[in-house]
């Protein structure tokens, strides 16, 4: 009886520090929630990547999974247009710099930075690394920060394991990679990023949210 006594007593101590070393979003967004910001500002992200086309397709995905997070997001075509009429379309002058003039110009209380540092095509799918970072247009405290390392699995199987099998899979992955659009691979990025987002005002979980455990800061992943 005392072995089982200390078996529970064990069990519950070891449960009660794995709760507590649990991390909820209030904590770990603590200035998200302070702030609570309503509209952003995407910039074009930072491009480190060898892929020149990877900046426009990042982009275009951004915006989405924020709005469906409770956010007003400025419209990226329109925030596009005033960014290079003000020659401000350079997001590494902006990146760590006062962020008052875009409080000023589009009425925004954060602005949404990106920073691409790996978007490779592999033979069987796309390898992304990507940094997205929400910074205060307020006060340019930094309130939301996670980085993503995803592989986006675009694979097909042919259910045979010949080195004929091999190459017939090889050949239609090449197909498939070539045809599917490389958005696919920003989508998933963000989804992962922005799921664990503090929701936003037009949410039905804003305010309510805030005792969720929060996901890890460095997300990796291997998707279909």
């Amino acid at each position: 009886m005392r072995k089982i006594i200390i078996i529970i007593t064990t069990a519950l101590i070891l449960t009660s520090c794995s709760m507590t070393n649990k991390v909820t979003r209030s904590s770990q967004y603590s200035m998200m929630y302070e702030e609570k910001p309503l509209t952003l500002l995407v910039m074009p992200p930072i491009n480190n990547s060898s892929n020149v086309e990877a900046k426009e397709l990042l982009y275009t995905s951004i915006s989405k999974p924020l709005a469906e997070a409770g956010y007003y997001v400025i419209s990226p075509m329109l925030a596009m247009d005033i960014l290079k009429a003000e020659s401000a379309y350079d997001s590494e002058l902006f990146f760590e710099g006062n962020l008052a003039p875009f409080e000023k110009v589009f009425g925004v209380d954060a602005v949404v930075f990106s920073v691409i540092d790996t978007w490779t095509k592999k033979s069987f799918g796309i390898q992304t690394k990507i940094r997205y970072i929400i910074r205060s247009a307020h006060t340019g405290e930094t309130l939301f920060d996670r980085s993503c390392d995803l592989y986006l699995d675009l694979s097909q199987s042919s259910g045979g394991s010949s080195v004929l099998s091999a190459l017939v899979d090889l050949a239609a992955s090449a197909i498939v990679t070539a045809a599917t659009d490389h958005i696919e691979a920003a989508r998933k990025a963000n989804y992962y990023i922005f799921r664990d987002v503090p929701r936003g005002k037009y949410n039905p979980e804003f305010g309510l949210d805030g005792d969720t455990i929060a996901e890890k800061k460095d997300v990796s992943a291997s998707v279909k």
